[in-house]
């Protein structure tokens, strides 16, 4: 009963890794976190002015290291620091922005906010706030989600932002973050005078560096509440499968998707998931089926449940477009299925029929908005899947016979 309960133990040790940002990612002093941390620190303790940039692409951590941040600098200093958050998908015209400050600001020192204030009130509370904060020696950090979105338009924000800090008085720091790699270059000259162009890169992780953090969050720890000969022969088993050249191709077709450590966490998660718990360790089987799990495709599954008319209608289609002839209408599909077959091998009304059970499925689509102005049959549509979709697709379904796979290929 003790030995399942460490097979548990460990599952539940491992997931809760792969969920915590602590662990992920380290406070080494190369690391991001640890640059952050003394960036913002410095302008909390010396009282001066920063703005900065975490540039990466999605799933890349910037707003895990971000938080790992801000709550050991709030643990650190509890009444000298003020967060402030905006999202440009939410606040990216300057009207609501400021006002979004304004009542996050008025929350924070439990003033009363008036919903019916003007811009010119909002952002001239905003500036006059920053200058008390800044007596009081507090520190105002502005996280600026999705970046780019903010640096459209007037950029009135930002330049009343980055201005009010060159004040003597005021302290704030001002975070954006963007996907962008180019975000900055999206700045105005007068925002791009005042900003301090401090950027860190979030990179996704080579090859190398995925196996470590596999190595890193897969180990189990010997000096623990685990057996010895238990953990031991673990990570032993954990070092063999990291090492085997079948896992490393799984791992590389995986990666290719997607690098993002985001997404590497998902698939060690879900691997996890299907450890067998009556041998207690994790084995090459359960990170396939991870990847087969997560890797679905939903056009694929289409594809494996259309009739064989549904699949000679995608075929004709395809040959279109390797004619040139990307956008075609039913009329046009028909025509080039009785070039095929010589003739009709089917009614009218029921190719017709199969024609809108694809269009339903969304194999394919209509290239137009005329909606209900224009019959089904004279509508352009176009192709929703690849030429590489369709192959796996064909060979996927029971019901296709062999020489339609070749007459993707085949002109004439």
């Amino acid at each position: 009963m003790e030995r399942e309960n460490h097979k548990m133990k460990a599952v539940n040790v491992l997931r809760s890794r792969i969920c915590d940002p602590k662990f992920i990612f380290n406070d080494s002093p190369d690391s991001n976190c640890s640059k952050l941390k003394f960036m913002i620190s410095s302008s909390v303790t010396e009282a001066c002015n920063n703005s900065i940039l975490l540039l990466g692409p999605r799933g890349s951590g910037k707003n895990a290291v971000l938080e790992l941040a801000i709550q050991d600098l709030l643990q650190q200093y509890p009444e000298s620091i003020s967060v402030i958050r905006l999202n440009g998908l939410l606040h990216s015209d300057d009207i609501s922005a400021f006002k979004e400050i304004a009542r996050q600001l008025c929350m924070e020192h439990q003033l009363l906010f008036s919903k019916a204030a003007s811009f010119d009130d909002n952002s001239q509370f905003v500036v006059a706030m920053l200058k008390e904060c800044g007596l009081a020696h507090k520190t105002v950090i502005f996280v600026l989600d999705e970046f780019d979105l903010f640096a459209q338009g007037k950029q009135r924000l930002l330049y009343s932002l980055l201005d009010a800090m060159q004040s003597i008085t005021s302290q704030a720091v001002v975070l954006g973050i963007s996907c962008r790699l180019d975000a900055d270059q999206l700045l105005e000259k007068r925002v791009r005078s005042r900003f301090s162009h401090r950027k860190l890169l979030f990179l996704p992780p080579s090859m190398e560096d995925s196996q470590r953090l596999l190595v890193h969050m897969l180990t189990l720890p010997i000096d623990s509440s685990f057996p010895h000969d238990y953990a031991v022969e673990f990570n032993r088993k954990v070092q063999n499968i990291i090492e085997d050249r079948r896992f490393r191709e799984t791992l590389n077709k995986y990666l290719n998707v997607d690098s993002s450590v985001r997404h590497l966490l998902r698939f060690l998660f879900c691997a996890v998931s299907h450890m067998d718990l009556q041998t207690g360790f994790l084995s090459q089987e359960n990170f396939e089926i991870a990847f087969s799990s997560i890797q679905r495709q939903p056009k694929l599954e289409c594809l494996r449940n259309c009739s064989f008319l549904e699949l000679h209608i995608l075929v004709c289609m395809k040959r279109l477009e390797v004619k040139e002839q990307s956008l075609c209408n039913f009329n046009s599909v028909m025509k080039e299925y009785k070039n095929i077959h010589n003739s009709f091998q089917y009614a009218r009304h029921v190719c017709l029929r199969a024609f809108e059970h694809l269009l339903h499925r969304e194999l394919i689509c209509f290239t137009d908005n005329r909606g209900q102005s224009l019959s089904v049959e004279f509508r352009p549509v176009k192709l929703l899947i690849s030429s590489a979709e369709l192959h796996q697709g064909l060979s996927a379904n029971n019901s296709c016979p062999g020489y339609l796979k070749k007459l993707i290929d085949r002109e004439g």
